[in-house]
């Protein structure tokens, strides 16, 4: 038997023009509405590493999921 292993056509700190490197989603499953529904997408909290946004239900408003979106911006705080 002989094992394969998959390795990328490129370096993977060098992705190649076009390549996706966020997605957000647009229809998730919502546990209240037992169904896939459209989503709204909230930002819940700036933090120093990103930012942390949640995912509502488009129907009834229940959150059903979160992302964490790590930009690279440098971050300055005011005191």
């Amino acid at each position: 038997m002989n094992s394969r292993h998959f390795t990328p056509p490129y370096d993977e700190s060098e992705q190649p023009e076009g390549m996706y490197k966020e997605f957000n989603a647009t229809e998730l499953y919502c546990a209240n509405c037992k169904q896939a529904v459209p989503v709204r997408k909230r930002l819940l909290l700036v933090l120093p590493d990103g930012e942390k946004y949640e995912y509502l239900c488009g129907r009834c408003g229940s959150s059903v999921g979160s992302k964490m979106d790590k930009s690279k911006r440098p971050m300055s705080i005011i005191i």
